[in-house]
C-alpha cells in the first residue's frame, strides 16, 4: 500500500504508524505515535546514534528538529478533512534546553488551516511537558487537490 492509499484512511494509531513506516526519514529516527482522544503524542526513542554533543550526551539540534517537523507534517494529515501530503513552507525552531539521551516528545495544535496555509504549533519535551526542550511553529502549503 502507497501513501497516498494510506492516507485515506482515518487516522487511527494503527494508521499513524503506517504513515511513518511509509516516510523514510521518520522510519530511521523510529518516531512513534500515540492517539489519545482527539490528541497525538509523538514519540522519539532515545537513541545513541543520534548524539550531536558527546560530552554532555545530548541528541543533535537537527535531529530534535526534523522530529518536531514531522510532527507537525503528520498532526496536520491527521486533522485534514481530506489528507493530501503538505509541503512546508517554513520552521522556525526555539531551543530552550538540551535533549538528553532518553525518549522525546511532542505535541502539535493546528492553529489554523486554510484552503491553501496551514499552522501548526509544536512543544517538545523529555520529562516534563512543562519544561519544554524545544518548540516550533510552521506553515504549510496545502496543495490545490485538498478541499
Amino acid at each position: 500500500m502507497n501513501l497516498s492509499e494510506l492516507l485515506a484512511r482515518e487516522p487511527d494509531a494503527n494508521n499513524l504508524e503506517a504513515w511513518l513506516r511509509k516516510v523514510p526519514y521518520a522510519a530511521y529516527l523510529g518516531i512513534r505515535a500515540e492517539v489519545r482522544g482527539d490528541d497525538i503524542l509523538f514519540i522519539l526513542p532515545g537513541d545513541e546514534r543520534m548524539v550531536g554533543n558527546p560530552s554532555p550526551a545530548a541528541l543533535h539540534g537537527g535531529v530534535v528538529g526534523a522530529f518536531m517537523e514531522q510532527a507537525g507534517t503528520f498532526h496536520l494529515l491527521a486533522k485534514m478533512d481530506n489528507p493530501v501530503l503538505p509541503r512546508i513552507i517554513d520552521f522556525s525552531i526555539d531551543y530552550l534546553r538540551p535533549a538528553r539521551v532518553r525518549d522525546t516528545y511532542a505535541r502539535c495544535e493546528l492553529n489554523r488551516q486554510g484552503r491553501f496555509i496551514a499552522n501548526v504549533s509544536i512543544t517538545a519535551w523529555q520529562q516534563r511537558e512543562s519544561e519544554p526542550a524545544a518548540i516550533a511553529r510552521a506553515h504549510f502549503l496545502i496543495p490545490d487537490n485538498a478541499t
